[in-house]
């Protein structure tokens, strides 16, 4: 059989990375590659010759007795990244759907590396959006379940482009749901988040906690929720829905970090401006609002290590039953002040950060911390890294080694 491929620009590559996407076009002509522009793919099962991409058997479009294939959207992102991991760890078969516009290519190049064998990882390079291509990555690949982590993230962003959030929150949810459907993949954990509840009046935040959302960002998530919850009415998936509070932390190996776009850091989580500040990539940290009725004026909330958080995910992921929803708060149950993050994040870098407090942020609110009960008792999950100045140390070790992020290290 012959493979025709366009040949690849001299670029860093590794034999188990071949980067495919936005870097390089590969032509279907077999059926473990997928055509472009709608999608690309970047295979650990892959090897570089000669600039071209030969393409092996396509073990991942068959079911295999004792293993599970799960999809990951988002996996080349943060917490995506970290999850992909944990699962490859575990010995589950990962797919990653990314579109690098949030995402790192690095963090997918960390994970070849570590996981090269055939059959353990594959990339593609897709839009969520483009129903087309997710159609096409649905019925060439045999999907056990779907943890759907893509999504853009940040409360702020979403004041100032709503419509990109609805579009690419809940929208892109429903363009899985429909593959999903479509392919009789019957698993999904969904990531949402608890902006959904927006400003509670009574503290912690339970499951049972009404959801009123006051920004773009909470309310396209609840919407997304919704539509899950209505489609799972009349179907036998099995869904979890993990509503999740602040994270922070990386890979307590070092492997894997958070490393979001320069443009893109005035939106981004505290944690990186804190980090930012440390190391003098900006000259201070910005606190946004002190007014509010707290007991020193700054926002509480509730900070998840991302370890913990992606074990939340697994667990949920083996405990999923067709025909039950189950929908959990995912959080320490204690909030943590704007001002006492500080405080850790200057004790947990060793740098005095210079802090300017501002006025309020559109779109935050006062106080949001969880009640980890319900998660507790039916996955039998308790977060482990709760020490706020250990987990940014551990962070700030990587963001220390990465100054550049991931282009840093490859």
């Amino acid at each position: 059989m012959h493979y025709h491929a366009q040949a690849i620009p001299k670029l860093q590559y590794s034999k188990s990375a071949i980067i495919a996407g936005p870097f390089a076009i590969v032509r279907k002509i077999h059926p473990c590659m997928l055509s472009l522009p709608a999608a690309g793919l970047v295979s650990s099962n892959c090897s570089l010759d000669g600039g071209f991409v030969p393409c092996p058997s396509n073990v991942f479009s068959e079911h295999e007795e004792g293993v599970i294939h799960v999809l990951v959207t988002g996996g080349a992102g943060y917490i995506g990244s970290h999850a992909a991991l944990r699962l490859l760890k575990e010995s589950y078969r990962v797919t990653i759907v990314d579109n690098l516009s949030r995402g790192n290519m690095g963090a997918v190049k960390v994970l070849q590396k570590l996981f090269p064998e055939p059959g353990q990882l594959q990339f593609v390079y897709a839009d969520l959006g483009d129903l087309k291509a997710v159609n096409k990555i649905f019925s060439e690949n045999a999907f056990d379940a779907v943890m759907h982590f893509a999504a853009v993230a940040y409360v702020g962003e979403s004041t100032l482009d709503p419509l990109k959030y609805y579009h690419n929150i809940t929208s892109n949810t429903l363009v899985i749901l429909e593959s999903m459907a479509a392919h009789d993949v019957r698993t999904l954990i969904y990531s949402s988040t608890c902006a959904t509840y927006g400003e509670p009046e009574k503290m912690p935040i339970t499951e049972e906690t009404p959801q009123v959302p006051i920004n773009p960002y909470g309310k396209a998530k609840k919407m997304a929720e919704d539509i899950i919850l209505d489609y799972s009415k009349n179907s036998d998936m099995a869904v979890m829905i993990l509503r999740y509070f602040n994270v922070i932390g990386s890979d307590p190996e070092g492997r894997l970090g958070e490393a979001p776009r320069p443009e893109l850091r005035e939106h981004g989580r505290i944690s990186g401006a804190c980090f930012d500040a440390a190391r003098g990539v900006i000259p201070g940290l910005k606190v946004k609002g002190t007014d509010y009725k707290t007991h020193d004026g700054t926002c509480i909330r509730d900070y998840i290590d991302v370890t913990d958080l992606v074990d939340a995910h697994v667990k949920a992921l083996k405990k999923a039953k067709p025909g039950e929803v189950g929908i959990y708060n995912v959080g320490t149950g204690r909030g943590r002040s704007v001002k006492e993050f500080v405080e850790a994040c200057k004790k947990a870098t060793g740098v005095e950060i210079k802090v300017d407090y501002l006025a309020r942020r559109p779109g935050d609110y006062a106080e949001v911390f969880s009640d980890p009960t319900k998660i507790r008792h039916e996955l039998n999950w308790t977060a482990q890294f709760t020490d706020l100045q250990e987990s940014l140390q551990i962070a700030w070790q990587w963001q220390k080694a990465h100054r550049d992020g991931y282009a840093a290290a490859s």
